[in-house]
């Protein structure tokens, strides 16, 4: 099949650090390429892909005319390949697939990772019909959208990682680490981190992007600085693929005490690819990912998280690496979007 796959431009594809979204953009074009699939692939001047990049984007990426060209560029492109691609497969934002949204005979996917326009879904859905479906990487994306009287067609297909970049490891030291990854900003709960760590006497590592702008800009400053004390909880800064495979791996529990909801939460996915058990308050997709004694524990406070800690020995890690690849391993996934394709093909 001749695909057209779209990104936004604000990272590259795959990215080094922190960039959830281009990691399941670049896992997609890659398997699909594998596959035999001819890719092109709308996203950073700088990604480096098994697929034809129309590069594009108008840096910084944040002022309302930047905006604007950019759908415009992704636009334009769509439309000029609209007689040569099969189907077109959207990351980005919705308003990109305007130009062709009215074009019934070209299948479009619209994949959502983040918060939804339920406004723009609808109208979308309206000019669109049968030709287009959604995806969300968690029903809890869209849960209750149908009862709601909406009419767009939807699907859940979880992000997936790739598996052969984690090493399963099936046993870890007694006095192992807990390890919070992610964004450092209040909504991933960093600070809940470090209480359940010192209340479980447990070390804490602590790695991922500082956020130093939007509502809170002091978070790390005022909330996680001043408990660092380079044994008991330890920041390690940003981490790479090699660097998170081992940081995974050695851990006892990947803790997700999260105070939003997750659209996902990929770092959830890579810890069981390296057999590591999670401890999640159960909001957004947490409790479709962790499975309740098997691969985690769901944990609704602080006092049940440090619960959780005492009980990681009855998990089985190599059982949690074998769920990891039948449910978010790069062959599933990479699978689960290719037959909707052949699907919305043949409609």
């Amino acid at each position: 099949m001749r695909i057209a796959i779209t990104a936004d431009p604000y990272l590259p594809v795959p990215p080094r650090f922190y960039g959830g979204i281009e990691r399941v953009v670049d896992l997609l074009v890659r398997g699909l390429s594998a596959r035999g699939h001819e890719i092109t692939l709308f996203a950073h001047p700088d990604s480096r892909t098994a697929a034809t990049v129309w590069s594009y984007g108008v840096p910084p990426h944040t002022s309302r005319r930047a905006r604007l060209r950019e759908l415009a560029q992704v636009g334009r492109g769509l439309w000029s390949l609209r007689r040569s691609v099969d189907v077109v497969h959207s990351f980005g934002r919705l308003a990109a697939l305007a130009p062709v949204l009215p074009l019934r005979g070209l299948p479009k996917l619209q994949s959502y990772q983040r918060p939804i326009s339920w406004e723009g879904v609808r109208h979308a859905a309206r000019l669109a019909g049968d030709s287009i479906v959604f995806t969300g990487c968690s029903t809890s994306m869209y849960a209750g959208e149908e009862a709601r009287g909406g009419n767009a067609r939807w699907r859940t297909i979880f992000n997936g990682v790739d598996m052969t970049r984690y090493t399963p490891v099936t046993q870890v030291a007694p006095d192992a680490p807990l390890v919070f990854l992610g964004r450092l900003e209040r909504i991933k709960g960093a600070h809940h981190a470090i209480l359940i760590a010192r209340r479980a006497r447990r070390r804490l590592i602590i790695a991922g992007n500082i956020v130093a702008e939007g509502s809170d800009p002091h978070y790390f400053d005022c909330e996680i600085a001043p408990h660092l004390d380079e044994y008991m909880v330890r920041y390690v800064g940003p981490v790479d693929d090699e660097q998170k495979n081992h940081l995974l791996g050695k851990a006892a529990a990947l803790l997700m005490p999260i105070e939003w909801d997750e659209p996902f939460g990929i770092v959830m996915a890579e810890a069981m690819a390296c057999g590591t058990p999670v401890i999640g308050f159960p909001r957004g997709s947490v409790p479709e990912v962790i499975v309740d004694g098997m691969n985690g524990f769901h944990a609704r406070s602080v006092d049940e998280a440090v619960a959780a800690v005492a009980q990681l020995g009855r998990i089985d890690r190599a059982a949690a690496r074998v769920d990891a690849e039948r449910r978010f391993g790069h062959e599933a996934i990479v699978g689960e979007y290719e037959r909707l394709y052949f699907e919305l093909t043949a409609e």
